[in-house]
């Protein structure tokens, strides 16, 4: 297993510096730039790192964990850790409409295969796993009797 994690401060501007970060772990942890994981966990780590400055105001640590030999997907898995010092449990909002914020762990619960939060010393540590897919057997619509039916070439 590799664990990388790296000290974000109170700052907006942070959440930026973190996704940079991330993007070249993952390079360096064998996560092509290009492969769709990529791209769910830099989104997965935005919402987290930006929940994390946003509504504590305190600084956190973000980590990233590869090959989680005890997770259901086993050494596939990547998960995403962040950690600060509030003690204020996660609230997952329901955003309605043309509200600009609420949608962060509503995406969370959306694209992570698991997810939650526990108490960590004064403070709390968020977490979400994806587990990479093997690749997909392309499958292609064909007429059929009763309409289109699949095809595996």
């Amino acid at each position: 297993m590799l664990q990388v994690q790296l000290e974000v401060g109170p700052d907006p501007a942070e959440v930026g510096r973190a996704r940079r970060w991330a993007r070249s772990r993952l390079a360096g942890s064998g996560v092509r730039d290009d492969e769709p994981l990529a791209e769910t966990l830099i989104l997965l780590i935005s919402e987290l790192v930006t929940n994390a400055v946003v509504h504590t105001g305190c600084p956190a640590v973000l980590r990233m964990l590869f090959g989680l030999s005890g997770s259901p997907a086993g050494a596939g898995t990547v998960r995403v850790e962040v950690a600060d010092a509030s003690c204020r449990p996660p609230q997952q909002r329901h955003a309605r409409g043309e509200d600009t914020g609420g949608r962060g762990l509503e995406l969370v619960d959306g694209l992570a295969d698991r997810w939650g939060w526990q108490p960590e010393g004064a403070g709390k540590r968020i977490w979400c796993e994806v587990d990479r897919s093997v690749p997909l057997i392309q499958v292609q619509l064909q007429p059929g009797a009763h309409g289109a039916e699949p095809a595996v070439p």
